[in-house]
């Protein structure tokens, strides 16, 4: 058992040491978020446990960093948009109400194939709006093909505890360099 505990945690260890690319990608990131005007907010997005880190860190990015920011982890906002639009556009229709020019949106997903999360990326690739993205798993995953062009961090992992404690380390680096 001490050997496999200590395997899991030296694969995460090597998860989360930053090489060259994400620290590239963490700069690049920390230069969008600081360039949001006063009137414009982040807007993350995700499922279980990726909701969660959504969950987190926004209050993080609203009370350490000073930018506006909101997901949508309301369970009436949940329940209703998913009644009225089907589970896998809800979230595309949120943010056709909550998006206004100039913010961004942050997607979180672990293995990047849920259709809801597909959905919110294909909507925010048609329109322009500015796109960072984490998932794990499949490097060819669909939220990574959507945004190939944008910034999107993906985790070399499929075991799920790893890619979201990764996808968390990511954006508390974030935060606390901004």
């Amino acid at each position: 058992m001490e050997k496999k505990i200590y395997k899991y945690s030296k694969q995460f260890v090597e998860l989360v040491n930053l090489r060259k690319d994400n620290l590239k990608l963490i700069i690049k990131t920390i230069n969008k978020i600081k360039a949001l005007k006063k009137k414009n907010k982040l807007i993350l997005i995700g499922n279980g446990g990726s909701a969660a880190i959504c969950s987190h860190v926004t209050v993080d990015f609203l009370k350490n960093s000073k930018i506006k920011a909101m997901n949508f982890n309301d369970a009436d906002l949940i329940t209703c948009f998913a009644n009225d639009f089907g589970h896998e556009y809800w979230m595309r229709e949120a943010l056709k109400k909550y998006y206004n020019k100039g913010d961004c949106v942050v997607i979180i997903s672990s293995s990047g194939e849920s259709k809801n999360i597909v959905n919110a990326a294909k909507w925010c690739k048609n329109n322009n709006v500015g796109l960072i993205s984490f998932s794990g798993f499949k490097k060819n995953n669909k939220l990574n093909l959507i945004n190939k062009k944008g910034i999107g961090f993906w985790v070399d992992s499929k075991t799920y505890n790893h890619v979201e404690t990764a996808h968390l380390f990511l954006i508390l680096t974030i935060i606390d360099h901004i």
